[in-house]
Formats: C-alpha cells, structure tokens, sequence
C-alpha cells in the first residue's frame, strides 16, 4: 500500500488528488468525497483505510477551483470557521463535473482494475448521493451526509446502488430532513438506509468529538462488504 498526490486533468484546468495504491498493486477503484476539511490527514486515512482493505482509492481535491490543497483542522476554531466558509463558496455543479473527471481519471489508471465507486462523508455525504444520482458510479456510499433531504427529487436519475449512512442525533440533519429521506427513498430498491441512533454528525472520523468506535466499525464494515459486491 503506498500513498502519493497526483495531477487530475480536466477541462477548466488540473486538480490534485491523493492517490492510494493496495500492496498488491490494483484493485477495484473507490473515490474518497471530503469534509469540507479538504483533503486532510482524516481524508487520506480513509484512502489508505481502502487501500489496505484491496481497493485503489483516490481523494480529489474538490475545493481547487477556491484555494486549490487546503488541508484544515476540525479541531481549532479557525480551521473550523475557513471550512465553513469553503462550503458556502462551493459549487455543486463544477463539483459534480470534477468528481466526473475524478472517476473518469481513476478507471483509467493501471492501478484500478476497472469499476469504480465513490465514498463520501459530510458534504461529501452529500456528494456521494449527487454522485449516484448524476454520473456513472458503479456504487456509491455516504456518511452523515447533509441537505440532502432537499434534494430527494434527484433520486430519479438512480441507476445503480447507494448506501446511506445517517447519524440519529446528526446536529446538521434533525429529525424532520431524517424522516424526508426515509420517505422518499426508503423504498428505492437502489438505495439501503443504515440508521445509527444517538450518534452524532461525523462518528466515523478517528480524530473527532463524537467518534464512536461501535458503530464506526458497523457502518465500515457494511461498506466494505457492500463495495466489495459491487465494484469486484
């Protein structure tokens, strides 16, 4: 397994994007969708997370179009407050035609062996559901993903399967916005709803306030087993 940044070519300009290789050598590809902390230590973690478990796994940098390579910290105000302002500045729809190109430039590598998913966490929570929705990725996952019970009409572009993970006490997706993606997708055969009650936002991030070991281990392993059976 080793790590490395590489250069994402696309047509309004290149991007980075930290690249995780399995000892092996290939695998299927996974694209990792950041916090809006960008492609910082927690990120690449979870790209090397994959990479260990056999997947080839690329975390594009989706905040270059911005302040291209931030790397902040949840952990200081400061950090906390330059993320917040990133996300209010972020276009979803350069986005959604970076992570296009992300998944297009990942199939390609000799490292990936062919299908390709994605997995995302907070905005990139969102992100993965927009993924599935509007592009070609064989499987999507989110974690603790926001807003997108407002976005629950997407659904329709739907053509291959989506997990969503969804923090019970999710300070950023309360009760009412839970109830809207139950009702609206609940019953999508594409898509399998994970509920983790009393957790709160960002309980699979190691280095955060509110990890919970229990059911980070849960909802990774379900992960793991459901890109397994879709992208092998």
């Amino acid at each position: 397994m080793s790590g490395q940044d590489i250069e994402i070519e696309s047509e309004d300009g290149n991007f980075s994007g930290y690249l995780s290789v399995p000892a092996s050598g290939s695998g299927p590809g996974v694209l990792v969708l950041q916090e809006i902390f960008g492609v910082n230590p927690a990120m690449r973690s979870i790209a090397d997370w994959l990479a260990a478990a056999g997947f080839t796994a690329l975390c594009p940098d989706l905040f270059w179009r911005i302040e291209p390579g931030i790397q902040l910290s949840s952990e200081d105000d400061a950090g906390l407050k330059r993320a917040f302002e990133l996300f209010g500045l972020f276009n979803h729809n350069t986005g959604l035609r970076d992570i296009q190109t992300s998944l297009a430039t990942l199939r390609q590598l000799d490292a990936c062996t062919g299908k390709a998913g994605a997995i995302g966490y907070c905005l990139g929570g969102l992100l993965a559901y927009r993924t599935a929705c509007h592009t070609d990725s064989d499987a999507s996952v989110g974690y603790y993903g926001v807003s997108i019970a407002d976005r629950i009409g997407e659904a329709a572009g739907l053509s291959r399967p989506l997990i969503l993970h969804i923090a019970g006490d999710d300070e950023f997706v309360p009760p009412e916005a839970q109830n809207r993606m139950h009702a609206g997708l609940g019953s999508n055969p594409l898509v399998t709803l994970y509920d983790y009650p009393g957790q709160h936002h960002a309980f699979a991030r190691p280095d955060g306030d509110h990890y919970d070991a229990a059911s980070a281990g849960l909802a990774n392993q379900r992960t793991l087993v459901f890109l397994r059976q879709h992208l092998a």
